[in-house]
């Protein structure tokens, strides 16, 4: 409950200084006129000199620590390092996406060559989310009107910086039991969001999406197959799809475990078969919401909103599980993604930049706090080793240090971590 009514307190305080500044059609209007020329989202989405990676800021254990401007800075300089140039982000009741956006603009201030584009979340949420009292699915929080609100807000007040608005983030898959909403809810607040844009009070070349599973998008069972949902697809800008191989290796591990007629090949070679196996999971579910798409005659970008692959699991993905993880696993996963869709014109927002211990805070070992390409001792994970071989990250630091590599750059100790994943005959689906 306390942290509810801070939530709360912050969202008031946000929504009284909107008003403040935005208390006529006219203002919002001249706000947007005013908007800096830049690119556009269409000029950024599926353009390989754009990589997109999904981004929390939160380094500490504690969720209500929130991460300084100076600490956003530092990460964006590093994503910037690497080649990353749109940023993903989830919710707006709190104060790190205002930060962020304050962060970017600062940066770009000090240094007019600095570039970074955000995809902004508005987080979505049934009645009774996160609450003891049974969430209602067929009912929305009356905290998502303020999510759109301050969306809606940053997207005035950075329109050079913010791309898009994401309404909802795996809000409609039926496995997010605490807070699913149906899909009726997404839609009406993008066809809101999407008026904004015809009346002026929104930056016409904004897009609007939501970030979803791919089941939610139609390329899973049939249940998902609504009215409401084609008037979705219709409505949005493009299709924000997200798909987890490494999720899977556990909950549908057919594509995972090791063929009979690849049991004689030796263990590295099982470990790249499997792993460009996941690379065909990816694509076939993101071929699978393409296909629901044309059955229902839209034609529209698709794009990934999120997939990653995590270095630490003491659970499911982990030594007594799929054996999924380790960090050479996941730089084939992040190398095999970003080949795909870069030839593809798809952007990948991939999960994610760093590493964050509240996700999982009662458990240092979860996997949910290791999908990050840097962890929060400041060390570059094996997929962009190269990258600090090449002094990308030279003068940069992040919690005041410089940019290592993990096991110290030994490889030999790396691959003593490196699991061969179960033989097929071994792995079954959870019932």
């Amino acid at each position: 409950m306390k942290k509810y009514m801070k939530t709360t307190i912050y969202l008031l305080l946000v929504i009284i200084a909107f008003s403040c500044k935005n208390n006529t059609k006219k203002e919002i209007k001249t706000n947007v006129v005013k908007g800096v020329k830049s690119l556009s989202a269409k000029d950024i989405l599926g353009n390989p000199d754009f990589l997109a990676m999904s981004y929390g800021g939160y380094r500490n254990v504690d969720h209500d620590v929130e991460p300084a401007i100076d600490e956003l800075k530092e990460d964006m300089k590093l994503l910037a390092a690497m080649g990353v140039k749109i940023v993903r982000t989830y919710k707006v009741h709190l104060p790190q996406a205002t930060n962020l956006l304050k962060a970017i603009s600062e940066l770009k201030d000090e240094d007019p060559d600095f570039e970074m584009y955000v995809m902004l979340g508005a987080w979505i949420d049934c009645k009774n989310a996160w609450t003891a009292m049974p969430p209602d699915h067929e009912q929305e929080s009356e905290a998502n009107a303020n999510q759109i609100l301050v969306a809606s807000y940053l997207a005035n007040q950075y329109p050079d910086i913010v791309k898009i608005i994401a309404v909802g983030n795996e809000a409609m898959v039926k496995w997010a039991e605490t807070y699913y909403v149906q899909p009726r809810v997404i839609l009406n607040w993008v066809t809101h969001l999407q008026d904004l844009k015809k009346e002026g009070k929104l930056p016409e070349d904004l897009w609007i999406t939501s970030s979803d599973d791919f089941s939610s998008w139609g390329g899973g069972g049939t249940e998902y197959h609504t009215e409401d949902l084609e008037k979705l697809y219709n409505a949005v800008d493009y299709v924000s799809m997200h798909t987890y191989p490494y999720h899977n290796t556990h909950y549908n591990p057919e594509f995972w475990g090791v063929p009979e007629e690849e049991e004689d090949l030796s263990d590295l070679e099982k470990i790249d078969a499997a792993m460009l196996r996941a690379k065909e999971f990816a694509m076939s579910q993101y071929d699978s919401v393409s296909g629901y798409m044309k059955s229902i005659g839209v034609d529209k970008p698709i794009h990934i909103g999120e997939t990653g692959w995590a270095t630490t699991s003491d659970g499911f993905y982990g030594a007594s599980g799929s054996r999924a993880t380790d960090e050479y696993k996941q730089a084939l996963y992040y190398r095999h993604m970003r080949d795909w869709t870069n030839a593809a014109g798809i952007s990948c927002f991939y999960f994610e930049g760093f590493d964050e211990p509240w996700k999982d805070s009662n458990n240092p070992k979860g996997s949910e706090n290791h999908f990050g390409m840097i962890n929060i001792k400041s060390q570059a994970k094996y997929p962009i080793w190269s990258l600090v071989d090449e002094g990308v990250f030279e003068g940069l630091t992040r919690n005041g240090k410089p940019i290592t590599k993990t096991y110290d750059g030994d490889s030999d100790a790396l691959m003593q971590d490196v699991m061969v994943p179960p033989l097929a005959s071994e792995t079954k689906a959870p019932e």
